[in-house]
């Protein structure tokens, strides 16, 4: 599987995203929480998703703009472990991750935490399926 993050697999509607807040799922990680709903758009990836970082935290952006640079490339390093289990299930997700920490960590720390949450998402995938 290409280590990629096209366009089509950034959640851009408003409708779903407040879908995904209203009647979501959530599973969290220490400074990272994912809010999730399986749905069944039309795309061809198994996962679309979208990255916060509060401005509340972080209020210069040139903070939250690395603190998302870092999720979304270990997002994008890593999404296999859950592309698999979808596509086995024919499913499909739309996921919102919020960085909840109070200090920027380094990438590695970052990439161990999103490795973790996309586990809990496969299994939250799998418990689903049955």
């Amino acid at each position: 599987m290409k280590e990629t993050f096209f366009k089509e697999e950034r959640l851009c509607r408003q409708k779903l995203i407040q879908e995904i807040f209203t009647t979501g799922f959530s599973v969290s990680v220490p400074s990272l929480k994912a809010r999730w709903l399986f749905t069944s758009f039309p795309s061809n990836f198994p996962v679309q998703i979208i990255i916060t970082v509060p401005k509340s935290s972080f209020p210069k952006a040139t903070d939250r703009n690395l603190v998302r640079r870092r999720i979304r490339e270990s997002y994008r390093k890593n999404k296999s472990l859950l592309y698999e289990s979808l596509t086995t299930s024919d499913r499909k997700m739309n996921i919102v991750i919020i960085y909840t920490g109070r200090k920027i960590l380094p990438y590695p720390g970052i990439e161990e935490k999103i490795i973790v949450l996309l586990q809990r998402l496969k299994k939250e995938n799998e418990k689903a399926s049955g």
